[in-house]
């Protein structure tokens, strides 16, 4: 019988400990869970300074234990996603913002007024190639331009004059413009009508002011969109 006991008692030891541990997990999700509503609610206030807007905005605190993390009044990072933004009337798929060194009052996350700063943000805003041709057409004077994503590569295609073109452009950021870099032209194309092109393209899509007043940093093409990436500094984030 006091074999029994000893075993016993461990049996019930190691069950509370458990259970204690699954409650403590629970309270910590359900702390962040109410933290990341918070955040995407000043997210989106501050956003709306900057006229965009989303169809959904979402938030997900990175970084180990969300508790440990309150306690130091700074998260590792902080991921924030708008599905379907508009920036200044300009329509994009999606919009992921990547903000590390997140410096959070205790009071914001029992509902007070503070101010959220961060060290650093990389914003990756996605358009479609439709939209961006539609700048791209304001900013060359190409009318009746179009563009679609083959793979990593943009594809512009229009008429000018007689000649159909239907040609690899390589979007770059340059003094905080897209700018469109023909690849090859057939040579079936007369020099002045390839000239023509290269030179309207050149000119770049002037682009509205970016949120949060980033930077623009890099052009991609992934996934079947154009992708901005830009970054931020002394981000902040008033309730």
């Amino acid at each position: 019988m006091s074999s029994r006991n000893p075993r016993r008692w461990v049996r019930r030891l190691v069950v509370t400990l458990i259970v204690l541990g699954v409650l403590l997990v629970a309270a910590d999700r359900a702390a962040a869970w109410a933290a990341e509503n918070r955040l995407a609610s000043m997210a989106e206030q501050q956003a709306a300074r900057y006229d965009l807007t989303a169809q959904d905005t979402s938030v997900q605190i990175g970084g180990f234990g969300f508790l440990p993390q309150v306690a130091k009044e700074e998260f590792s990072s902080v991921t924030m996603t708008m599905t379907k933004p508009t920036f200044s009337d300009v329509p994009g798929e999606n919009l992921e913002v990547k903000m590390t060194g997140v410096h959070v009052p205790r009071a914001v996350v029992t509902g007070g007024d503070a101010a959220v700063t961060v060290d650093s943000t990389d914003i990756r805003l996605a358009l479609s190639p439709a939209e961006v041709a539609k700048l791209a057409a304001r900013g060359t004077g190409l009318g009746g331009l179009k563009m679609e994503a083959v793979g990593d590569k943009l594809r512009a295609k229009l008429t000018l004059g007689t000649f159909d073109f239907d040609v690899a452009v390589t979007p770059t950021a340059k003094n905080g413009r897209v700018a469109l870099t023909v690849d090859e032209i057939s040579s079936d194309v007369p020099a002045a009508a390839r000239d023509l092109l290269k030179a309207r393209l050149a000119r770049g899509i002037s682009l509205p002011k970016l949120p949060y007043d980033a930077t623009l940093k890099e052009v991609a093409v992934e996934n079947g969109n154009v992708v901005l990436i830009a970054t931020a500094a002394n981000l902040k984030l008033n309730t």
